[in-house]
């Protein structure tokens, strides 16, 4: 599986054109010993519409560019992306299909805060910039309900056997 997040992380710190691109429009603060200032971009970004869309214009084409070639590597009868904006980044283009994984609000920012060691403050910021979970179950075309109350490996076997058949005809790519 592809993770857009963490292939973004490592190409900002490896990709040498996104990191200067990201010193250019951000300053040489955005980065300390080779690595991403993650908490002065940050407070850069998250709550300023337009440094925020500055950033992801840097990011996001690298991230595809990425995504495309560790597709083309993979042996697999079928690829999965998990990315927490694909319809906002566009990404959604690159694909079949979109599975949106839904949960309630307040699980949703239970976990992001014990995974990544976050404030409230800072994951309710990050989840103001993704789609409302209505609009991602409108867009999305399969769904997973990982609440707690439905069971996760029916669904996601389910999921399998599904892509394991469009794997032999696949739909055509997304556009919306």
């Amino acid at each position: 599986m592809y993770e857009a997040d963490q292939a973004a992380r490592r190409l900002m710190q490896e990709d040498i054109n996104l990191r200067q691109s990201v010193q250019d429009v951000f300053g040489a603060e955005s980065y300390v010993n080779g690595a991403p200032n993650r908490p002065y971009l940050a407070k850069l970004v998250f709550g300023n519409p337009e440094k925020l869309q500055a950033l992801n214009q840097l990011v996001h084409p690298a991230v595809f560019r990425d995504f495309e070639e560790w597709c083309a590597a993979q042996q697999a009868p079928y690829a999965l992306k998990e990315a927490a904006i694909i319809f906002e980044s566009g990404s959604q283009r690159q694909l079949h299909g979109v599975v949106a994984v839904l949960a309630p609000t307040e699980l949703r920012i239970q976990r992001a805060m014990l995974r990544d060691g976050a404030e409230r403050k800072a994951v309710e910021s990050r989840m103001a910039h993704q789609l409302p979970q209505e609009i991602l179950t409108q867009k999305s075309q399969h769904l997973i309900f990982n609440d707690g109350k439905h069971p996760l490996i029916p669904q996601v076997l389910a999921l399998h056997q599904r892509f394991l058949a469009l794997a032999v005809h696949p739909p055509p790519y997304l556009t919306a």
